[in-house]
């Protein structure tokens, strides 16, 4: 492992994305995502995407000079679409809309439509509470969990964010994917040649197996089992549906370079507190939330964030060595 500074290395991502034929300011909007990403501790949205997003740029799978465009057809609705570029900088002009309309409105919707892997969901809606709104944000994703009682893959792990301002606090976030486990983890264990725990995927044809690499081939299996099928189907209608987007089985992968665009959609809500609860929104939250704090052992979801951004305010952030090298390699 390497010690890196957040600064240089969001400088390093946005070079090594330039180079891939990215416009510079849909480059920084990616460097600062994908770092912000990685100082969280969440790694698998974070450096380790770069080399892969680099080659989707390069391929032209995804626009990485695409300028997204926002227009509202009704005055809460807000339409971002992303054209076919990366997700973030349509998620920067979603979140500028929203901030101006909720507030204004009460409440305010965005779909954002041809787009692709948004990272970690809980920062987006983590930037609409810091604005004073609650938010809850939804992406799906190309297909790897199968519909409750099929084999076949159907939905993504279609991630569900929500974020509340809090009264002298950092936003509450809960950030969650519905898959029992992350992909990624699955990923991991077929390039070690390990196994995987049973119950987290089936094979193929719909067995449960312990082969990772059998399991990337069939279906994951949702957090909750059928409630937690039924959630994903929820997210597939609201961020795939709704935003008139490719639904799982029809996007295809984040992870190669070739084949088409994915096309994957984003639903982002945001509701102004003080129109909702007549100003009591702050206090509400408060009691709730020091009622848990009292029970032994009880901590808020997302508190292991904050630990990690507090240690990077020391001026580093271990990063992997590999990693490090193959960014350097596409930033010269």
């Amino acid at each position: 492992m390497t010690q890196a500074s957040p600064d240089g290395l969001r400088r390093l991502v946005a070079a090594a994305l330039e180079r891939s034929n990215t416009a510079p300011a849909n480059a920084a909007s990616v460097a600062d995502a994908l770092v912000a990403a990685e100082i969280d501790g969440q790694k698998g949205h974070g450096l380790s995407r770069v080399p892969g997003y680099a080659a989707q740029a390069r391929s032209g799978k995804v626009d990485g000079r695409a300028v997204p465009r926002a227009r509202r057809p009704r005055p809460g609705a807000v339409v971002v679409d992303a054209a076919d570029g990366f997700a973030f900088p349509a998620i920067d002009l979603a979140i500028a809309e929203l901030a101006g309309v909720a507030p204004t409105q009460g409440a305010a919707a965005a779909a954002i439509r041809h787009s692709h892997h948004f990272g970690v969901a809980g920062h987006h809606a983590e930037r609409l509470a810091e604005r004073g709104l609650v938010a809850l944000v939804l992406g799906n994703s190309p297909q790897a969990i199968a519909p409750w009682g099929g084999t076949r893959a159907l939905f993504g792990t279609n991630p569900i964010a929500f974020a509340a301002p809090r009264r002298g606090h950092p936003p509450l976030v809960i950030d969650l994917s519905l898959s029992k486990v992350a992909r990624g983890r699955i990923m991991v264990a077929a390039q070690k040649g390990e196994a995987i725990p049973e119950g987290w995927a089936l094979d193929k044809d719909g067995r449960p197996t312990t082969d990772a690499k059998a399991a990337l081939d069939g279906a994951m299996l949702p957090m909750g089992d059928a409630k937690g099928a039924a959630l994903a189907l929820m997210v597939e209608i609201l961020a795939a549906a709704l935003t008139a987007s490719h639904l799982g089985f029809e996007a295809s992968s984040f992870f190669a370079a070739d084949g088409p665009p994915p096309r994957v959609g984003q639903f982002m809500l945001a509701l102004d507190p003080g129109a909702l609860s007549g100003g009591a929104f702050a206090e509400r939250l408060e009691t709730l939330l020091a009622a848990m704090l009292a029970e032994p052992g009880v901590r808020l979801p997302g508190t292991r964030r904050l630990d990690n951004r507090l240690k990077a305010r020391s001026g580093s952030i271990e990063v992997d060595d590999k990693t490090l090298r193959e960014i350097e390699s596409l930033a010269r």
